[in-house]
């Protein structure tokens, strides 16, 4: 356990572990969801369902929308894309998570349930992510949303598939984005395989082994090239342009160097850009208590406030 903050050892005994097999994914899938997923709280949050239309050929599209119940004109909406390496994982993992921003900050959220791989490898997630979004915009009316205040957000490969998103809604110019909040983000499939990341990064929770099969399924064996700009995010050469962001990762989660390079790069391209870096935080160690993850979850909850203008 040397490096691991103290205040986080004790949690680690009850963090998922993820020694992946293809024939072992619906086990997986189905432990993720019976450890994260979170009762129903009564917090003055508003849950419903809807599903919206999805990308050319593909099925509707399955969303999740926090609301605060007390509240009736229009609010800022935060797009959620939750984590599991693209491969497990829903909304529901998210569920704490996302009534906490409704009701602390007076937002509406909106997680998305995309197609995981690799029975629905790239870019299938991100067209459903993209749906959701331009579904957001349209019926901003009807949603009681801002149109001008909206951000996209996620965990580990939900906050690479939400800087996927941003690329993308840069790129195609319907939807005006104002933040993304990207916690420990999965944005490099390098990650793991080239260069030294220290001697305990990735150790704990998401390992380089993980990763790479994660990866494997999320791109389905294909290379990078420019018919797939959106397919890793870290790969993207020009960055400027993209909208205000919030990166936050443990020091010795495997992606902390790819998040730290992201940040400098995002910073070099002009964009207005908030690091956080917790030491001795492994993957996921906001799920845990102690000083590090109230940091980041009040760091979180800070960003998009001020974000938002709340």
């Amino acid at each position: 356990m040397q490096n691991v903050d103290r205040d986080l050892i004790g949690a680690l005994e009850s963090m998922p572990s993820f020694e992946l097999k293809a024939e072992d994914l619906p086990a997986i899938r189905a432990g993720l969801l019976a450890t994260l997923a979170s009762p129903q709280m009564d917090d003055g949050v508003q849950q419903t369902q809807r599903h919206v239309p999805g990308p050319n050929g593909a099925p509707d599209v399955r969303v999740f929308i926090y609301r605060p119940a007390s509240q009736r004109s229009a609010l800022p909406v935060l797009l959620h894309l939750h984590g599991g390496g693209h491969i497990m994982g829903s909304p529901l993992i998210s569920e704490a998570l996302n009534r906490s921003f409704a009701a602390r900050i007076g937002c509406v959220v909106v997680s998305v349930q995309y197609r995981l791989s690799p029975e629905n490898p790239f870019p299938a997630s991100l067209e459903d992510a993209y749906a959701a979004l331009r579904w957001i915009f349209v019926n901003a009316g009807e949603l009681h949303i801002d149109p001008s205040r909206i951000a996209v957000g996620g965990e580990s490969a939900g906050g690479g598939l939400a800087a996927s998103l941003a690329q993308m809604a840069l790129d195609k110019r319907e939807v005006p984005l104002m933040f993304q909040l990207l916690t420990y983000p999965m944005l490099d499939n390098r990650s793991g395989i080239l260069g030294d990341r220290g001697s305990n990064a990735g150790r704990f929770v998401w390992t380089a082994e993980s990763n790479r099969f994660a990866w494997d399924a999320y791109l389905s064996g294909s290379s990078i090239d420019e018919d797939r700009p959106y397919a890793v995010p870290a790969r993207r050469v020009n960055l400027a342009g993209l909208p205000p962001t919030f990166i936050g990762v443990g020091a010795i989660d495997l992606f902390a160097q790819e998040d730290i390079e992201y940040a400098a790069r995002l910073l070099q391209s002009d964009v207005p850009t908030e690091l956080h870096v917790y030491p001795g935080a492994y993957h996921g160690f906001d799920l845990a208590s102690g000083w590090g993850a109230e940091s980041l979850i009040e760091h979180r909850f800070s960003a998009l406030r001020r974000a938002f203008q709340m």
